[in-house]
């Protein structure tokens, strides 16, 4: 059975903006050139490049609108906020969770695995998972993403299958994270920043660029970086290693971008996430940062690969032709003593040995077409893509329960040697694959095509867009218990599903704009469990959550208003 739910949400956010200041290399001209090239900062190959920031440069004047590309805050009728370099750099944020911190519609948790970070958005999960890295999705680091791997943040808030696709994970009904890499500017940059923090973290990073040829037609970036040390939890120790570089080159018709990176991330003796066992009438108070239940030989690994490739052609002066592709290659391993808490009130609990390891597997790519036309006084920026997404995970672990538990206690942790695993389900143990060796447990397919079509009146004081996607999604999922007669047979899930999308929006004035759509978000359904049921090991349609908002924008030079009433339902499956 399937239910919808409705929930209601209203949405305010404010942005006060300062003046800007514009370094002397920025603003230099020379007025003895007659003919030349405006080169500016790209994140993406295209012939917008990255929408100017506020006065201030902390938030941008508008940001990406998946396939419909860069759009100013007022001409879209989606809500949109893109946080900047100097935003980040400000507030000395360290991942994306740290920036997202100051947004008022976004709320930043802990979430499964390694200590990775999740996002509500409009009251919707989104992992760090499906953060997209210059439009596609899942290329960075799935645990932790550190800030010197991009230049912005942005935050579509509300469905997007339409605009964005299928997020990979099946979640992101409330909005999508895309962060934007680094592109050298019109000026030399060298800098160099040392920190350090009184619980012994030292951190230094390097953001080097240039540009090249004779109109700068070429640009480069090298960004390096090193933190290690503790946290503000006793006994707790992270140290991170990464290494990035982007090249981009812009002609008269055609652009370049490419990016490469290296992130090797450690934790050792990280608290790990706490159970509950049955139900309770205590809420557990929180530990003092000086109770570590972590255990002493416990850590959490990962390595990563990744890089992107955009090109971008103009074919001639109303049509333009666009291409990507982005891979990702991840190998993680960890030792844990997940806790599990017995007692709120005392902090009684049990923890025993968990050890993974991952590897995962991203190719995605996506080509495309956008140009513009007119029909009497009706002006058309249209657009037709394809994306291709493919996520294969190799996985293996081996834990203990039951009468090899470890008694230990929220408040005043007991600590033990690494214990060892027995030897099969009569002391606890439980396993599947080689850790030596991961096998393949499950790979995603992503296939999609959309059109769109953005409609202008009344001298672009109208705008109306129309578009629709259809998303194939393709799952299959491998047996990890390889002493089971069903040892690597595999279950299916593969169905496709038409999203549409339409939004208006109207200027009021140069400075107010109203808006409106109806969007939707596409996730793979459930699959009927194997007792219980009569349907067993059906897989069911996929869920479709829709969304209706109307809202409202203000902008002036030095502030910003934006007011939304939206409605979303999310289909759950149950029993």
């Amino acid at each position: 059975m399937c239910i919808k739910l409705s929930p209601l949400a209203i949405s305010i956010g404010l942005a006060l903006l300062a003046s800007q200041t514009v370094s002397a290399a920025e603003s230099e001209t020379d007025s003895a050139e007659l003919e030349s090239i405006t080169v500016t900062a790209s994140a993406d190959a295209s012939a917008e490049g990255l929408s100017p920031a506020f006065a201030g440069g902390q938030v941008a004047e508008g940001g990406r609108a998946g396939i419909l590309g860069t759009k100013d805050n007022l001409d879209t009728p989606f809500s949109i906020t893109s946080y900047t370099n100097e935003f980040i750099q400000d507030r000395q944020a360290q991942s994306v969770g740290d920036v997202l911190q100051a947004d008022p519609g976004v709320r930043v948790a802990r979430g499964f695995g390694n200590f990775q970070e999740t996002y509500f958005i409009r009251g919707f999960l989104l992992y760090s998972d499906d953060v997209a890295y210059n439009g596609l999705y899942s290329l960075l680091p799935r645990q932790y993403i550190a800030t010197e791997l991009f230049e912005r943040v942005e935050v579509l808030r509300g469905a997007s299958a339409f605009l964005t696709g299928a997020a990979p994970g099946g979640n992101g009904i409330g909005g999508v994270i895309n962060l934007l890499p680094k592109r050298a500017p019109n000026y030399d940059l060298n800098r160099i920043t040392v920190g350090a923090s009184h619980n012994d973290q030292r951190n230094v990073a390097a953001d080097v660029a240039r540009r090249f040829g004779e109109n700068d037609e070429f640009g480069i970036r090298v960004n390096a970086a090193h933190h290690n040390g503790g946290t503000s939890i006793d006994d707790e120790n992270a140290e991170l290693n990464l290494f990035s570089v982007g090249m981009d080159y812009r002609g008269d018709r055609l652009r370049l971008s490419a990016d490469m990176g290296y992130q090797n991330h450690q934790l050792d003796e990280t608290r790990t996430n706490v159970s509950i066992n049955g139900l309770t009438d205590v809420v557990p108070k929180a530990p003092d940062a000086s109770k570590n239940w972590a255990q002493p030989w416990s850590y959490s690994n990962e390595e990563d690969v990744f890089g992107t490739f955009r090109a971008e052609y103009d074919l001639n002066d109303n049509v333009t032709a666009w291409a990507a592709y982005g891979l990702r290659r991840t190998d993680e391993d960890n030792s844990l003593a997940n806790f599990t808490l017995q007692d709120a009130r005392s902090g009684e609990g049990v923890m025993g040995r968990f050890d993974n390891a991952r590897e995962d597997r991203v190719d995605t790519g996506e080509i495309g077409f956008r140009g513009n036309f007119d029909t009497g006084a009706v002006g058309h920026e249209w657009v037709v893509s394809y994306s291709y997404f493919q996520l294969e995970t190799k996985n293996a672990f081996i834990g203990e329960f039951g009468e090899r538990r470890l008694d230990s206690n929220l408040y005043n942790p007991v600590y033990y040697n690494r214990p060892g695993f027995g030897s099969g389900s009569a002391t606890g143990t439980f396993f599947g694959n080689d850790l030596d060796s991961p096998k393949l447990t499950g790979r995603t397919k992503l296939n999609s095509f959309a059109i769109g079509d953005t409609l202008s009146f009344m001298d672009e004081r109208l705008l109306l867009t129309l578009g629709a996607r259809h998303q194939a999604i393709k799952v299959d999922n491998y047996s990890s218990d390889t002493e089971s007669e069903t040892a690597g047979v595999r279950t299916s899930y593969e169905d496709s599903e038409i999203t549409p999308a339409a939004g208006a929006v109207f200027k009021v004035t140069d400075q107010v704009s109203l808006y409106a759509n109806y969007i939707e978000s596409l996730a793979q359904g459930d699959t009927a469990p194997g007792t219980g049921v009569i349907n067993v090991g059906e897989s069911l349609s996929p869920y479709v959550s829709e969304q209706k908002e109307v809202g409202v924008k203000y902008e002036t030079g030095q502030l910003g208003l934006g007011l939304a009433y939206f409605t979303t339902s999310k289909p759950r499956a149950v029993i």
